[in-house]
């Protein structure tokens, strides 16, 4: 099986689908299986300035008492190394219509994040529980492997099938979510986290897909991230 290792796929803004909700009710907190996970590369020379301006808007997070958990990563390997990834995990369809006061987030990330970034990308992927192990929120482990599969049009059903069939064997923490909206689709994203690189290394024959699903991949790329816990917010300690 031959794929190529090359860094993650960028992912465009999502368009998200309306969704009603009863008058008064608090859907910042709902639960549910959605995730978005985007991308951010810092301008040559101004990755300083990148995390300092990441940071204070993490505490404008804080001030505002927003209620999700935001989990931040640098890339460790692949050719987007040192950039940076941001998700949110196991929200509601509800939920994603209420982000914590939107107007200020969106004024205060271009305050202390557009002039340091390029936005590279803003995914929305509901969690697949059927192919995974564990839950729709990865654990905060200091090391993630990061696997974008993109598939030729059409293979979804039979990708689902045959990842579902060798869900039994999964022995560690692995989490897939399918891309609804932010780039070419169809697309998949799996989630390994780890504590240790030589954990993910020594788990390289669970890494492996079914040999069924070989000819339904166009591109398979794999990256390895480091957490960065000043740079998440409302998480709990790392897990080793």
């Amino acid at each position: 099986m031959k794929y190529s290792w090359l860094g993650m796929v960028g992912i465009l803004l999502p368009l998200l689908r309306v969704a009603q909700t009863a008058p008064g009710q608090d859907t910042q907190t709902g639960r549910g299986p959605y995730a978005r996970i985007a991308i951010l590369r810092p301008h040559n020379g101004d990755t300083v300035d990148f995390e300092a301006g990441y940071m204070r808007h993490r505490d404008w997070h804080r001030q505002a008492k927003d209620n999700w958990a935001w989990f931040g990563w640098t890339i460790w390997t692949g050719e987007r190394q040192r950039w940076f990834v941001y998700a949110t995990f196991a929200h509601s369809a509800a939920s994603l219509d209420s982000p914590v006061a939107r107007g200020e987030d969106e004024r205060d990330t271009i305050w202390n994040l557009t002039p340091h970034v390029p936005y590279l990308g803003n995914a929305l992927c509901p969690y697949l529980p059927g192919l995974s192990r564990g839950t729709g929120e990865p654990s905060a482990t200091a090391k993630l492997e990061f696997t974008t599969v993109e598939l030729a049009p059409g293979a979804e059903k039979a990708f689902e099938a045959a990842v579902s069939s060798a869900q039994a064997r999964l022995e560690g923490e692995t989490l897939w979510y399918r891309m609804l909206a932010g780039g070419t689709a169809p697309r998949y994203v799996r989630l390994r986290p780890r504590p240790r690189v030589s954990s993910i290394l020594d788990a390289s024959s669970e890494q492996a897909l079914p040999d069924a699903v070989d000819h339904l991949i166009v591109k398979m790329t794999v990256e390895i991230l480091n957490l960065r816990p000043a740079m998440c917010y409302g998480l709990s300690p790392v897990r080793q």
